[in-house]
């Protein structure tokens, strides 16, 4: 179903809806490991070296797991740019999935266009100029759509 442009799109950057944040405190089990938060996983998906993994798994917080990325950016896995965008509808998928709370909070938002409001990341989320491409938000918008086509139902890993 396609946002309506009428209605107020759900912001979720630091507001109600944050449960769609990768930073939100909600773990995620992803390829057979809890993680603390999705933005965990996702950071830890960028490597396939074990140590850096579990360097970012111990991260005490999700702002720390994206900091170790920076001091690793030499060293991402082959072709992350081509498969980022698969990799964070799986481990936002399998939050959506485990967490009730989060199906309620996005059947709550029903026709509505779902933004990640960051004034600092203009690919997953809208950036300064609000003019960004809002990838994270399209994704929960993509799930969404698949709910209601289910009749709200499961979603799938």
């Amino acid at each position: 179903m396609e946002p309506t442009p009428s209605k107020e799109p759900v912001l979720f950057y630091e507001r109600e809806f944050y449960v769609f944040s990768n930073f939100s405190a909600f773990m995620v089990e992803w390829q057979g490991v809890l993680w603390m938060t999705s933005e965990h996983a996702y950071q830890a998906a960028h490597f396939t070296d074990q140590g850096i993994i579990d360097e970012i798994k111990a991260a005490r917080s999700a702002h720390d797991s994206k900091k170790i990325v920076e001091k690793y950016q030499d060293r991402k896995r082959e072709g992350w740019k081509e498969m980022k965008i698969a990799v964070m509808e799986e481990i936002v998928r399998a939050k959506l999935s485990q967490h009730p709370y989060i199906l309620k909070k996005l059947l709550q938002t029903e026709d509505r266009e779902i933004i990640e409001n960051s004034p600092k990341d203009a690919f997953w989320g809208w950036g300064l100029n609000k003019d960004g491409e809002n990838h994270l938000g399209k994704i929960w918008m993509k799930l969404r759509a698949e709910l209601q086509a289910d009749g709200a139902g499961n979603i799938n890993q």
